[in-house]
């Protein structure tokens, strides 16, 4: 079980008012050691959820954060159904600066999706974006850096991690991809639905091409981070490289994507988290709702926020 609770406090060195989340989580449902690891050394990220403190009681663990005022990029990207290309590429800058920054301390993030990054100022800006949520982060300490464990979310997965193969940090990357086209787009570019099965998903990453109304440099860089192979994909540093981002302050600033989609299916295929998938041939995976971190997040209130602007 976990619970978040508001709390607010003066600054010791600034004086400034602040507000933080603590994060209470139950010792027999999870072991949050990983994450508050991973937060510790590299929340110092201005794109990074900040953790300013961690308290142990025999039962719990209670982390404090940073509070986010301005909500979920989920939220904001439904409510507004599409960002605009410059408002797409500015967020995508401080995603990928962030993710570039953890990929250089060799931390795959593994969970990126809109619900788990948030706004630290009301105005929703993308300067103050925030990576949050950690508990499927690992830092790699194998020599070839290669990942095992299947933790994901089914639309915002790369292939090799549906297909239980080895992985490495480029399944951030491919986050990234659907990520960037959510924004444009208001949906995901493989998911059909809250339910769909894994096999499914697979099947329509490895044979489906994008087709997007979007400028053709867009188109270019959303199809090398979506890559079924890891190995073509491009790095973070990469990513910042790439004339769309380069040329950003060239971008449309109105919104030239009229969103025909149905509005609920969607918010089902953006909201669905930790559903259990069905095991296939092709496909092996324990359902993820079996996990102590899934459990975790199903039994979670809803997010308070966790940064301060």
């Amino acid at each position: 079980m976990m619970r978040t609770i508001p709390t607010a406090k003066t600054h010791p060195i600034t004086e400034d008012y602040i507000l933080e989340e603590v994060i209470i989580i139950k010792k027999s449902a999870c072991d949050p050691s990983e994450e508050v690891d991973i937060l510790l050394r590299h929340g110092h990220h201005p794109h990074i959820v900040k953790l300013f403190d961690v308290y142990e009681d025999e039962a719990h663990v209670n982390l404090v954060l940073e509070y986010c005022r301005g909500g979920e990029m989920l939220d904001r990207i439904l409510s507004k159904k599409t960002f605009t290309e410059r408002e797409a590429a500015a967020s995508m800058v401080n995603l990928a600066n962030a993710i570039c920054y953890l990929h250089t301390n060799q931390v795959a993030h593994r969970d990126l999706k809109p619900s788990n990054i948030m706004y630290a100022s009301s105005s929703g800006e993308s300067d103050s974006l925030r990576i949050i949520d950690f508990g499927f982060a690992k830092q790699s300490r194998a020599e070839n850096g290669m990942l095992m464990t299947p933790c994901y979310t089914a639309q915002f997965v790369a292939p090799e991690v549906l297909k239980r193969q080895g992985y490495d940090r480029s399944c951030d990357v491919w986050s990234l991809g659907v990520l960037l086209y959510a924004m444009l787009s208001g949906q995901t570019p493989f998911a059909m639905g809250p339910d769909d099965p894994a096999e499914d998903i697979l099947k329509r990453e490895t044979t489906t091409r994008l087709q997007t109304p979007i400028r053709p440099d867009f188109q270019d860089l959303v199809r090398k981070l979506l890559d079924v192979d890891a190995s073509r994909r491009p790095t973070a540093k990469q990513i910042l490289q790439h004339p769309w981002i380069t040329h950003r302050n060239s971008l449309p600033a109105n919104i030239i994507v009229n969103n025909v989609y149905n509005v609920e299916s969607v918010k089902g295929a953006l909201e669905q988290t930790y559903r259990a998938l069905t095991t296939t041939s092709a496909v092996n995976l324990r359902p993820v709702n079996a996990s102590a971190l899934a459990k975790r997040r199903l039994t979670q209130l809803p997010k308070l926020g966790i940064c301060s602007s």
